[in-house]
C-alpha cells in the first residue's frame, strides 16, 4: 500500500471557535539609545542562528541586571547587543557583536511586563519586548473599548519609557490551520513539525487545535495520529501520537511540488528572516519582529510568543515557522490577512520540545 507523505504544512481548523492570530505594532525607533559602540572592523559575521547562540551566551555572561536584550541585522549580518555601559560593551565587543548603549535592562523590561500582566490583562491586548526601540510594546485590538484603552493609557504611562502603546486596526485571535492540512471532527488545523520521542513517531501542532480535536485525519480523511499532550492557554502546543503507517519525514511543505528539510530546532532572533507554511495561505516570509510576547485571547492568555511580520489567516494554526533548516515555531495566532498583512504569534518549537522530550528527526 502506498503511504502519503505528511510534511509539515497544511494542517488547518477552519470554523473551529478557537481564534489565535493577534496583532502587535512593533516600533523600529532607536529611542532611548546611543549609537552602537563597536568598531566594524572588530565585528564577526553572523547567521541568523549563530547570531541566536551568541546572543543567549553574552546574556548568560551579562546576568539579568546588565543584559538588556539583543537583535540581528540582517543587511549587516551582525549581532546587535544592548548594554547598560561600557564595562559591558567592552564585554559585547570582544565576542564580535555590535554593542548599544540603552537605558532599560531586560530586569527593568521583565518588570513593566509583570505589571502590565497584573494590571492589564484585558483580552484583545498583546504585549512583546522590542530590544530595537528598548521598551515593551503593548498593543490593543479593535475590540478594546475606550474605556479600556484609557485604563491600558494609564498603566502605560505609569511604566514611563519602559513602554509604549498602539492600537491595532484588527482583532486578535487564535488561527485554526497550518502546513500540511490536518483535520478532526469539526474543524482543521496546520501540522507543524514531525517529531520523535522514545524512538516513535509524533507531531506538533497548536494547542489551541488540540484543545477542541483529540484524533486526526489527513485531507484524505484517513485516521493518522491521536493526542498525547495538549496545552492552551499559558502556553500554545500539541504533541500528537502517528496511529498510521503514514510516511512522516521532518520537511516542511513548500507548495510547489518541494519541501524544505529540518534538521534541528533553534531559538528566534529579532531581525531574523522567516518563513511559515500552512494550509490556508501556504508559504509566506517575514522577520521575527518580538520576543516573549503575550497574547491576551479571549480563550486565556498566552505567554512567551514570537512577534513577526508574517501574514497568516484562519486555517493556518499549528503550522511550520522556520529558518532554512531550523524550525523556529508553530504558528499560534494574531491579526489581519494576507491581503492587507497583519502581525502573527508562534509558540517556540525549542521550548516544545524541551516540555516534551521530543526531537526533531
Amino acid at each position: 500500500m502506498k503511504h502519503r507523505r505528511i510534511s509539515g504544512r497544511r494542517a488547518a481548523l477552519a470554523g473551529a471557535a478557537v481564534a489565535a492570530l493577534v496583532a502587535a505594532g512593533v516600533t523600529l525607533q532607536n529611542a532611548n539609545a546611543s549609537e552602537p559602540a563597536t568598531s566594524a572592523t572588530q565585528l564577526r559575521v553572523l547567521s541568523a542562528p549563530a547570531a541566536g547562540t551568541l546572543a543567549s551566551t553574552l546574556g548568560s555572561r551579562l546576568g539579568a541586571g546588565a543584559a538588556a536584550g539583543s537583535y540581528y541585522d540582517a543587511r549587516s549580518k551582525n549581532l546587535v547587543v544592548n548594554v547598560l555601559d561600557q564595562a559591558a560593551a567592552k564585554t559585547v565587543e570582544a565576542a564580535g557583536a555590535k554593542a548599544r548603549i540603552v537605558a532599560n535592562s531586560l530586569a527593568e523590561l521583565d518588570g513593566a511586563r509583570a505589571t502590565l500582566k497584573r494590571d492589564a490583562a484585558i483580552p484583545g491586548t498583546s504585549w512583546a519586548t522590542d530590544p530595537v526601540s528598548d521598551k515593551v510594546v503593548v498593543t490593543a485590538d479593535r475590540t478594546v473599548s475606550g474605556a479600556e484603552w484609557a485604563r491600558l493609557g494609564k498603566v502605560v504611562d505609569g511604566l514611563g519609557g519602559k513602554a509604549e502603546l498602539k492600537r491595532s486596526r484588527g482583532e486578535f485571535k487564535p488561527f485554526i490551520a497550518g502546513g500540511d492540512a490536518i483535520t478532526g471532527s469539526g474543524g482543521r488545523c496546520s501540522l507543524g513539525f514531525n517529531v520523535v520521542k522514545d524512538g516513535e513517531p509524533y507531531f506538533l501542532t497548536a494547542g489551541h487545535c488540540t484543545a477542541a480535536i483529540s484524533t486526526w485525519s489527513d485531507s484524505s480523511g484517513r485516521q493518522i495520529g491521536q493526542n498525547a499532550e495538549s496545552h492552551f492557554p499559558g502556553t500554545d502546543f500539541g504533541l500528537v501520537k502517528y496511529t498510521s503507517n503514514t510516511d512522516h519525514p521532518s520537511e516542511v511543505d513548500l507548495y510547489d511540488g518541494s519541501t524544505q528539510k529540518i534538521t534541528g530546532a533553534a531559538e528566534a532572533t529579532v531581525g531574523m528572516r522567516v518563513t511559515r507554511s500552512g494550509s490556508t495561505t501556504q508559504v509566506r516570509e517575514g522577520t521575527v519582529t518580538g520576543l516573549n510576547a503575550t497574547v491576551n485571547y479571549s480563550e486565556g492568555t498566552v505567554s512567551g510568543l514570537i512577534q513577526t511580520d508574517v501574514c497568516a489567516e484562519p486555517g493556518d494554526s499549528g503550522g511550520s515557522l522556520f529558518s532554512g533548516g531550523n524550525a523556529i515555531g508553530l504558528t499560534s495566532g494574531g491579526s489581519g490577512d494576507c491581503a492587507s498583512g497583519g502581525e502573527t504569534f508562534f509558540q517556540p518549537v525549542t521550548a516544545v520540545l524541551s516540555a516534551t522530550g521530543a526531537r526533531i528527526g
